[in-house]
This record gives structure tokens, sequence and C-alpha cells, in this order.
């Protein structure tokens, strides 16, 4: 059977904090606040994931309240879930995912970020795609206060 899972999240930019978006570090004047390394893409996978086993949501998971998930590696998180999945006898068919951010451009960055994210997922390329959108400067991420995320999981039991 085959099962899908929808995922979103979204960060503030701010000053001196890296911009890792997908596992890789992006150059940027500006990154992404938050409890852990604030991957965004990660995020809104590890969602998808989540969502599609039924398996509860990142909150549940990795609470922003425990300490030991502070400036935590999103990949680490995005490796236990998909360790969680595999426990419940379910593997990953493929991820479809947006990152929506004016700035930086993410053209030159989505082929390594879609080696990363198969790498830690233990899936083929070919199960990974990643998209970058601009808002033509409308909204929170047009105006570059934050970037947001979006994720679709198929996964298979």
């Amino acid at each position: 059977m085959t099962r899908f899972g929808i995922g979103y999240d979204v960060h503030k930019l701010v000053e001196n904090r890296k911009l890792i978006l997908g596992n890789v570090e992006i150059e940027h004047s500006l990154g992404l606040a938050g409890h852990s390394d604030a991957d965004v893409l990660i995020h809104a996978i590890i969602d998808s994931l989540l969502g599609a086993a039924a398996l509860g949501d990142i909150g549940q998971h990795f609470p922003d309240t425990d300490a030991k998930y502070k400036n935590i590696d999103s990949g680490i998180l995005l490796a236990e879930v998909c360790k969680l999945l595999r426990e419940k006898n379910y593997s990953i068919v493929n991820i479809d995912s947006i990152i929506v951010a004016q700035k930086p451009k993410l053209a030159p960055h989505i082929e390594k970020i879609r080696c990363r994210l198969a790498e830690i997922m233990n899936v083929e390329i070919d199960a990974v795609s990643v998209k970058a959108k601009t808002e033509e400067g409308l909204g929170f991420t047009g105006t570059e206060e934050g970037i947001a995320a979006y994720a679709v999981a198929a996964v298979e039991r």
C-alpha cells in the first residue's frame, strides 16, 4: 500500500545564523532562527514522512522544549525518522519538495541538496525532488523575512 503525507515549515531570517537548507550550508548574509539548525526543508520533509505513516509530527518526536535538540543538525533528525519508518516496515518511494525564498538564489545548490537528502534517507537521488521558488516580492518570504518549505512524501508498506 502506498501512503502520502504533506509537510510544511517556516523560519524567520535573522543575522548571525548559518543558512542551512537540505543539510547544505548556503552562503547568505542571513540564516534561519530556530531551536535546531532551523533547516526548513528537512523539517517539512520530516513532517511529510511522519504524516504518510500516521506517526505524528516533528514537534512530538523532537520537541523544541528539549535541550538535547538545541542547535542539532536536522539531518540527524531526518535519519532518526527514516530509522523509525524502517522499524514500522515503511520504505520511502519519493519526496517532492519546494523551498520558497526570495534570496539567495538556490538553483546552483539544488543538486547538492538532492544528493545530501538522498544520502541521509538512503534512497536513490531520483527519489528526491527539490525545487526553489520566489514569491515575486510578495508576503513574508518575498520581503525576505523568512523562508518556507513544502514537502510531499510517498511511502510503501
